[in-house]
């Protein structure tokens, strides 16, 4: 590496690499005092965090977590390509202090590139705690970079790290350490060299920490006698259950009072904003287009779906803080080996809880084509927040009494659907895409207690609002053409009611009529506007109508013949079928297009199937 010029400290990049959950993230939003933005890496389609250092002086990019920078999956080759082409004034790389051998491989293998490095030995009170003393001067003096002992949640540490990091930065970028280059497994290396490379990466990692680390004997912490119980084999599943259920019953409890509330602020403002283009003179097509259609459906949207993301995002965050959500992703994990699964599938199935287009994306993680492939064709199996909103509001009117009852359905359709997933991955792994399943290395974090500001900002603003303006983007242009469809006339009525129509025989025999299965057609750039397009095709309104309590959407929907098994069909259809719009552009995007057919094709089969037999079952016994 030749350096022809020190960089001016706007063309200083300190890139911030380490091992999956070292607290490589909450080391990256202290130093950047959550100031940063997401954004694309330059001629790449991998995605990286950025922000500005404290106190300037450099930017620092959070490249992706890794192992290793011998790429067994795109993040580590993403990590590796930023390090080799990007030539990032410094580098520091995150350790945790409880498992320092296994992170002094990444730092080696960083040395060989660069010899601007600095270590952050993190989480070093978690380590203190369970009676270890690393000796960071004398590794320092073994490695020749400065080594920082830190602990980022609290703060300890990181005036130095900074401090370090901007020396580095801005004597860097140095040529790479030769005496580490034998250690770096050159690209295309054969199985056997890499092997080789890799047993002298630990002969080495052995010799640098000999007499570094001291232990003081200390009884077993509380975490270990936890765990015992969160992911012991009889109590694992139960506790998963009841977290679930716990989350879901304060998600709906909270979210009915707040959904009113927005809709009537929504319903004002629609008043003004009409009064304000006829006061304007804007044609009155053109109004009750962008009233009654665009804006309308949006604020639907943002009014339905707010209050419970608002709600389940800072609670499934809090328990990610908490450091439960690993655990779920380790039970899990044998579960989906024996489907012929990864186990990083379970990280990835959780992603879509959220957001099954994020869920997809996340199935990067995996290495094998396979077992990606399988987790990117099941993640529409599980429920996104766009379609929990329909799942609750059916369960609450129409087969439950009270929130604990309407939390307990919605838990128990989960866990189906999470059935669904395991179930099918089964089925691809006999059939489409061979092979067993793989385990993945997971080091489970200890349990802290989190930060009620990171929580918020991590759930609001990175997830909450980002989702949700996914959501009210693609949900506007949609309420304008469902509000055109409702003004084409065709006979008697509109193109919007001849669809019902025409889908009606098909749609009696799975339990549903032809508005609901109109209204999942229609829905399909988003699953938030399936029940108000249904509930538009039944007043005949032409526009979406307006959000009211749950009593006047029960009144609407029973008017017109909805039953408790009517409800429980349509839940079940929410569940299994095709996936959204923009979840299936990430498909083809991630795997192609024949690939995205399948992933529409295979839920929707699935409940069809499901429903054409729960309701025959019915008719026969009823």
């Amino acid at each position: 590496m030749t350096i022809k010029h020190r960089r001016t400290e706007e063309e200083r990049v300190i890139a911030l690499a380490g091992n999956p959950n070292v607290g490589k993230s909450t080391i990256f939003n202290a130093l950047t005092g959550l100031r940063q933005h997401t954004g694309n890496w330059s001629g790449k389609t991998v995605e990286l965090a950025e922000g500005r250092l404290r106190g300037g002086g450099a930017r620092l990019a959070d490249l992706p977590g890794c192992y290793s920078l011998d790429p067994r999956s795109p993040e580590e080759a993403a990590a590796r390509d930023f390090l080799t082409e990007s030539a990032p004034s410094a580098v520091i790389v995150a350790a945790d202090a409880a498992c320092l051998e296994r992170s002094l491989a990444l730092v080696i293998e960083v040395l060989a590139l660069t010899g601007s490095a600095v270590l952050a030995v993190n989480l070093i009170d978690e380590a203190e705690r369970k009676g270890l003393r690393i000796d960071t001067e004398l590794l320092s003096k073994r490695l020749g970079i400065p080594v920082v002992p830190c602990a980022a949640r609290s703060g300890r540490g990181l005036d130095r790290l900074i401090a370090a990091a901007k020396e580095a930065a801005q004597n860097g970028p140095l040529p790479p350490r030769e005496e580490y280059l034998p250690l770096l497994s050159p690209p295309g290396a054969s199985p056997e060299a890499a092997r080789e490379t890799a047993e002298a990466r630990l002969r080495e990692c052995s010799r640098l920490l000999g007499g570094v680390i001291g232990r003081e004997e200390r009884p077993a912490p509380v975490t270990e006698k936890l765990d015992r119980v969160a992911v012991g084999r009889y109590t694992a599943f139960p506790i998963m259950f009841l977290l679930l259920l716990g989350v879901f019953f304060i998600t709906v409890r909270g979210a009915n009072w707040p959904s009113v509330l927005l809709a009537r602020a929504f319903t004002r403002l629609e008043t003004l904003l009409l009064a304000l283009l006829t006061r304007m003179r804007v044609a009155k097509w053109l109004t009750e287009a962008l009233v009654f259609g665009m804006f309308r459906t949006a604020a639907w949207v943002v009014a339905v779906m707010l209050p419970p993301t608002a709600i389940f995002f800072p609670l499934f965050t809090l328990l990610e803080d908490l450091g439960y959500l690993p655990r779920a992703a380790f039970c899990l994990d044998r579960c989906f080996r024996a489907c012929g699964g990864c186990g990083m599938q379970a990280l990835t199935l959780s992603m879509g809880f959220g957001c099954n287009a994020a869920g997809v994306a996340s199935c990067r993680i995996i290495p094998n084509r396979n077992e990606r492939l399988k987790a990117i064709l099941t993640n529409g199996l599980v429920p996104c927040n766009g379609r929990f909103p329909l799942i609750i509001a059916l369960s609450t009117l129409f087969l439950a009494s009270g929130a604990a009852g309407a939390a307990l359905l919605t838990a128990g359709f989960t866990f189906l659907a999470v059935l669904a997933s395991l179930g099918m991955t089964l089925v691809l792994s006999k059939t489409l895409l061979p092979g067993k399943g793989s385990a993945f290395l997971m080091e489970l974090p200890p349990y802290r207690l989190p930060k009620a500001g990171e929580v918020l900002i991590r759930s609001v603003f990175d997830r909450t609002l980002r989702m949700l303006g996914r959501a009210a983007a693609v949900a506007a242009p949609a309420g304008l053409v469902i509000h055109a469809l409702a003004h084409i006339p065709v006979g008697d009525g509109s193109l919007l009611s001849a669809l019902p129509a025409f889908l009606e025989p098909f749609a009696r025999l799975i339990g549903l009529d032809g508005a609901i299965l109109a209204g999942f057609i229609l829905g399909f750039p988003a699953n938030e506007i399936v029940l108000p397009i249904v509930l538009l095709i039944y007043t005949s309104s032409g526009s979406l109508t307006e959000l009211g309590s749950y009593a006047e959407t029960a009144a609407i929907l029973r008017a017109n013949g909805w039953t408790a098994m009517t409800a429980l069909s349509a839940i079940l259809f929410s569940l299994f079928h095709w996936p959204c719009s923009t979840t299936l552009l990430t498909i083809r995007r991630e795997a192609g297009a024949n690939w995205a057919l399948l992933a529409a094709a295979l839920p929707t089969a699935l409940g069809i199937v499901l429903l054409l037999i729960i309701n025959a079952v019915y008719r026969l016994f009823a």
